[in-house]
């Protein structure tokens, strides 16, 4: 049993053409990347495509924006097995932290589950990295996932818009947040009362 583990995870959805009205339409995920971190260190990725249960046929705007196929979509994992995934990666450890770029990923994955009847399998504590990042560094406004590496200097992991890279470039900026919060902890403005000894400055006064 593993005390403490860190999940990454990133998902790319389904979304209509602009000009088409699809009635009851809610997007759907189609692609999953998971970064298990346990002990600092990578435990597992996984990566897979996803067969969307309500609206399977890809529209024109969703292939051309991600890059995905509808062949490799058919070829994907019923939603069923991505949540019985997500439980056999949770079951043995005693504490989950679950961290996405931005908020839309636990949704749609919630809402999913709640309009297939399953139950949702993630427990822990949520970390919607985009808000620390802007909390962190003062933006106005919420930094694109590949535009915070940039910021840093760095590169994304291979491709933006693939799932598991970019949980990887997710778990990469955390630790990247994570270290500079430690500095900044390490490295506080001193107070006056740190560089003055009041013991001596009285005894001058006296």
């Amino acid at each position: 049993m593993v005390d403490h583990q860190y999940l990454f995870i990133d998902f790319e959805f389904t979304m209509p053409e602009r000009s088409v009205k699809y009635k009851g339409f809610y997007p759907e995920i189609i692609e999953v990347g998971i970064v298990a971190v346990r002990g600092n260190q990578v435990y597992e990725e996984y990566s897979s495509y996803v067969l969307p249960e309500r609206f399977p046929i890809l529209s024109e705007r969703c292939k051309s924006f991600l890059g995905i196929s509808q062949e490799q979509v058919d070829a994907g994992i019923p939603f069923a097995e991505l949540v019985k995934k997500f439980e056999d990666i949770t079951a043995d450890s005693k504490k989950n932290t679950i961290v996405t770029w931005g908020n839309m990923d636990m949704k749609v994955f919630r809402n999913s589950c709640q309009k297939g009847s399953y139950s949702f399998p993630l427990k822990g504590q949520e970390i919607d990295l985009s808000m620390e990042y802007k909390r962190f560094f003062g933006d106005q406004n919420q930094t694109g996932l590949w535009k915070a590496v940039e910021e840093y200097g760095k590169e994304g992991v291979g491709k933006h818009h693939r799932a598991l890279d970019d949980a990887l470039t997710t778990y990469h900026i955390f630790k990247l947040v994570e270290k500079d919060k430690r500095y900044l902890k390490k490295h506080e403005p001193t107070t006056i009362g740190d560089r003055v000894d009041f013991s001596k400055l009285f005894n001058n006064l006296a």
